[in-house]
């Protein structure tokens, strides 16, 4: 997997990425890395390779976007309210 990452910045991928993920910004999100954690957040901002996210004690965390597999809008129930279990 290392490998795939370094290929991706030399090839500038990295840039295209950015541009898929700009669509959750402002929503609240769980982000899923390598080392199966689990965040979970608004996300503020994503620049340079790197995701800005506020928690719900509105603390600020910066996640490195070469680690990040999957990332997904908040699971809602039928009245638009956050599912209290998550089951992946």
């Amino acid at each position: 997997m290392y490998v795939s990452v370094i290929k991706r910045k030399r090839e500038g991928k990295n840039r295209s990425m950015t541009d898929k993920f700009e669509y959750y910004i402002g929503k609240e999100c769980q982000i899923y890395t390598m080392n199966s954690q689990q965040v979970a957040g608004t996300i503020l901002a994503i620049e340079d390779g790197w995701i800005t996210l506020q928690n719900d004690k509105a603390q600020q965390e910066v996640i490195n976007l070469d680690f990040v597999l999957r990332i997904r809008e908040f699971p809602l129930n039928k009245r638009g309210k956050k599912k209290s279990v998550v089951l992946d």
